[in-house]
């Protein structure tokens, strides 16, 4: 008839009716006895005896109208079953821009594999954990550009993220100041109710033509906030430090510098916060942190349609009725 599993009862207090079941087959057994006397002679003989099943079988009446009870009674409780559907709005999306180093120094192997390819795993996880906000992503060296705008399509975000990597091509360096100036450009004319970007540098502004603290002023302007995070173990870590002649990096033991006196500042002028990610495990948790910080509000509205399933309990009970009357008229009429 329908699935038990998925039933719920609107007037699961009708239940409670189930406790007259044992008393009525208790008055009905003492009933029953008390209409059949016994009495006792000396021979049977002058008597027809009727050898007969039936006589044996007039409690089934009973308990057919037991069932139709039983029915009536879950019936009465309501049950059915619900299909619930949810359909959920942002209310209040985010929209953020991801602006990474991509230096050489960003292949520096104190994060594993490398810091470029530690960051990427940790962003990646970062973006599928924002369904409702629009992200962009912007690489800078010594210079800068616009890797995907900010879209809602997490697909090609992620496939951007992907795709990062150390090239020769960038000229050398690192500007902080144009990495900042780029993505505040891109968010400068979002209609977005909070506006975020989040800056990841290994190094000192040494490159470029836009000032840091010039960008910081067109962040405020546009009230963009601002989370900086400086990657790098403190003092010295296994960095690339030339190129052999078949363009293959060659590696040594490098200091690592990180301008955190800039970042800071850069983060607490905007609204943001500073971090340092030492190792994988502290980049991962600056991220969930960044996380938790920039919260969406959404709007969930769930729709619940009901399909009733007493009807059938009601037709199920009406037909046990009608053969216990039946067969009470017709086959059990000449029983007591």
């Amino acid at each position: 008839m329908f699935n038990l599993n998925h039933v719920t009862f609107e007037h699961p207090q009708w239940f409670w009716l189930f406790l007259l079941l044992p008393v009525l087959m208790l008055w009905y057994f003492w009933k029953r006895n008390q209409q059949t006397p016994e009495v006792k002679i000396s021979s049977l003989k002058g008597f027809k005896v009727n050898q007969g099943i039936l006589p044996k079988l007039r409690p089934l009446l009973f308990i057919l109208r037991l069932l139709a009870l039983a029915l009536l009674i879950t019936a009465m409780a309501r049950p059915r079953t619900v299909d619930v559907s949810t359909k959920t709005n942002s209310t209040q999306g985010i929209d953020i821009m991801i602006a990474i180093d991509v230096s050489a120094s960003m292949l520096a192997q104190d994060l594993k594999p490398n810091r470029i390819e530690a960051l990427k795993k940790v962003a990646s996880e970062f973006v599928k954990e924002r369904p409702n906000d629009r992200i962009g992503v912007v690489e800078y060296a010594g210079e800068s550009y616009t890797k995907t705008p900010i879209t809602s399509d997490k697909r090609i975000v992620l496939e951007a993220l992907q795709s990062i990597e150390f090239s020769n091509l960038l000229e050398g360096g690192t500007a902080i100041g144009m990495g900042l100036a780029t993505s505040v450009n891109r968010l400068k004319d979002s209609k977005a109710k909070s506006k975020v970007i989040i800056l990841l540098t290994d190094g000192v502004n040494n490159s470029g033509f836009i000032d840091p603290k010039i960008a910081t002023e067109l962040a405020m302007e546009y009230d963009i906030k601002t989370y900086t995070i400086g990657i790098g173990t403190n003092g010295m870590a296994l960095g690339p430090i030339a190129m052999d002649r078949n363009g293959r990096i060659k590696y040594g033991s490098v200091k690592v510098e990180i301008d955190e006196e800039l970042m800071k500042e850069i983060a607490q002028k905007t609204g943001g916060k500073y971090f340092r990610a030492t190792d994988n495990d502290k980049l991962e948790a600056i991220y969930d942190e960044i996380n938790k910080l920039e919260t969406t509000e959404v709007e969930e509205f769930k729709y619940y349609n009901y399909d009733e399933k007493y009807r059938p309990l009601l037709l199920l009970a009406g037909v046990l009725l009608l053969i216990e009357f039946v067969l009470k008229r017709t086959i059990f009429r000449s029983f007591v």
